[in-house]
């Protein structure tokens, strides 16, 4: 069973942005931004903000953490959508790795989509729009 890390919570439950660090040190952050154009449609951007990778938050870390920093990602998701229950999309974009181009569909988000039914359950539909993924509420 994956192990959640400890989350660190914005300073109020609406927030938006949540912290947390694995064994090895490594801290992640994960944000939900919200739509200019409508306010029920989130983006979710995650990544390593460690001054280590410099700047460079969608770096592969390959500290053997990878099925605990997705399972604390999901439960932060979860968090998140319980302070905002009136949402109807979430965006996120799996970013290609170095190696990857940018027009195939990335290694992240073949492990992204294993996540979906977990995080979102029955009541949502997801859309694949190249490495892009839109929940949406089942009306």
């Amino acid at each position: 069973m994956p192990q959640i890390f400890q989350i660190v919570f914005p300073n109020i439950p609406s927030g938006d942005v949540y912290y947390f660090t694995t064994t090895s040190e490594t801290k992640y952050e994960v944000r939900f931004g919200r739509r200019r154009d409508n306010i029920f449609h989130a983006t979710i951007v995650f990544g390593v903000v460690n001054d280590e990778y410099k700047g460079e938050e969608y770096t592969t870390t390959n500290k053997g953490e990878l099925y605990n920093v997705m399972a604390t990602i999901s439960e932060v998701i979860r968090i998140f959508m319980t302070h905002h229950p009136r949402m109807l999309v979430y965006e996120f974009t799996a970013v290609a790795k170095e190696n990857e181009a940018e027009e195939t569909i990335t290694v992240r988000r073949h492990l992204y989509e294993r996540y979906l039914g977990d995080i979102f359950g029955s009541k949502w539909t997801y859309e694949f729009k190249g490495n892009t993924v839109l929940v949406r509420r089942l009306k």
